[in-house]
């Protein structure tokens, strides 16, 4: 019997893009059966910390505490290379206006959440789900929100205005791209199988960014109303040849990041970021 091993990731247009070929079957392995998960990054987070899945998703931010379970893997990366998650109110305002306000985050663990604390880490943040962020700044039940996904490039056209893109602050303060969320593997799983698994799941990518429409037709079905226009937008954001390869330059953002983290208070312990083969 072919051994289950179970992906999981977000249920969003780049990560479909991303295993349209694992999971339509344009490359597997017989002696593997692939089992897809997609549940939202702070419930991947969340389980990555019993370690319930032996591949998944989860957010760099997250990995800082599961650092000794699961390896990364050197290819499915989201960066945002001078974008990323962005801070949207209802009215214009200046970033200073956001002090004393209440910050709707997609999540604690999330990148996106310990970037805005290493922008401004006196904000109050107020956790709710993130695709009813911009539902609570509409219902003013938060001043501003945290978007994350496909709300950055659907904000304007949902009357949001842009406080503040993270990804752009990043770039300027470190000149790396900010790493938001990254594939990782469970390391009890040994070196061979992890190798077969990596090879595999950077080949389902691989297939994708060589057969861009057809992978697209797939993620549209994840693309939340997004017309595809759009959606092609954002799966080329978050899905490209850093997300092939880190490279040095990715490598170099995932460490300093957690060393900043670290340096801030915001993570307990120094984290030293370990690739599998």
């Amino acid at each position: 019997m072919p051994r289950r091993i179970t992906v999981a990731h977000s249920p969003d247009s780049d990560d479909a893009f991303m295993f349209f070929a694992l999971a339509q079957g344009k490359v597997g392995d017989p002696d593997l059966e692939f089992v897809h998960v997609l549940e939202d990054i702070q419930s991947l987070n969340q389980r990555a910390l019993r370690g319930e899945y032996e591949v998944t998703a989860v957010s760099f931010h997250a990995y800082a505490y599961i650092a000794d379970r699961y390896a990364l893997l050197p290819h499915g990366a989201s960066m945002g290379d001078g974008y990323g998650p962005m801070v949207v109110s209802r009215e214009a305002c200046h970033p200073e206006d956001l002090r004393g306000k209440r910050i709707a985050v997609p999540g604690t663990l999330t990148t996106a959440a310990l970037a805005l604390r290493l922008w401004d880490p006196d904000l109050q943040h107020v956790v709710i789900p993130f695709d009813q962020i911009m539902d609570a700044v509409i219902a003013r039940t938060v001043d501003a929100g945290l978007i994350i996904h496909e709300g950055q490039v659907t904000y304007r056209s949902l009357g949001f205005h842009k406080v503040v893109d993270l990804g752009e602050w990043w770039l300027r303060e470190t000149g790396l791209p900010l790493p938001l969320g990254g594939n990782v593997i469970r390391k009890d799983l040994g070196p061979d199988l992890m190798r077969r698994l990596s090879h595999l799941l950077r080949e389902s990518i691989r297939y994708a960014l060589a057969h861009r429409e057809e992978a697209l037709d797939y993620a549209m079905q994840f693309a939340r109303n997004m017309e595809r226009r759009l959606a092609d937008r954002f799966v080329g954001m978050y899905v490209n040849d850093l997300t092939l390869d880190y490279g040095e330059r990715g490598r170099a953002a995932v460490r300093r990041l957690l060393a900043m983290g670290h340096e801030r208070g915001l993570i307990p312990h120094r984290v030293e970021p370990e690739f599998a083969d």
